[in-house]
């Protein structure tokens, strides 16, 4: 997968675009790639967005629940605690205990 379609599938979550972003897993990008551009997770920028439905089909498609964001410094759950998101908040725990 090219670094562009990368920036992309990033930019697809950052805005809440769910059906871009799920264009972009069924072409097999990879959902834990962190773009050298951004620094960021696709995961983590959804939740700091506020896409709840995209942070759960991100999750669903085995996003790793601890990756660590680098220009955030926030993991997942951090980012869910700081935009209140409960049920991703939920996911990301029940996720952690398996």
């Amino acid at each position: 997968m090219e670094h562009g379609s990368y920036k992309s599938f990033f930019e697809a979550a950052a805005i809440g675009d769910l059906e871009l972003v799920r264009g972009y897993v069924r072409t097999g990008v990879d959902v834990n790639f962190i773009h050298p551009e951004f620094q960021s997770t696709a995961l983590v920028v959804s939740i700091l967005g506020s896409h709840e439905d995209v942070a759960l089909f991100l999750l669903e498609q085995g996003a790793d629940s601890s990756q660590l964001s680098p220009l955030d410094e926030l993991t997942p759950i951090e980012a869910a605690e700081k935009m209140e998101l409960e049920s991703v908040k939920t996911k990301l725990i029940d996720l952690t205990n398996d």
